[in-house]
């Protein structure tokens, strides 16, 4: 009994592991999404100012 409970305990503690890769891979992803998003939409803007202000 102890064997098994043993076996489902580090079962569970690699799949926790995987979990929180994947959770910090998404974050990445995200991350780098929303870095992006505000890099284009920021030249957009100072492209739009400058074209204005010529």
């Amino acid at each position: 009994m102890t064997d098994t409970s043993d076996a489902n305990k580090e079962r569970n503690r690699q799949i926790a592991q995987n979990e929180e890769a994947k959770q910090a891979a998404g974050s990445l992803r995200v991350s780098a999404s929303a870095i992006a998003a505000v890099v284009i939409i920021g030249g957009i803007l100072f492209t739009l100012g400058w074209l204005a202000l010529r």
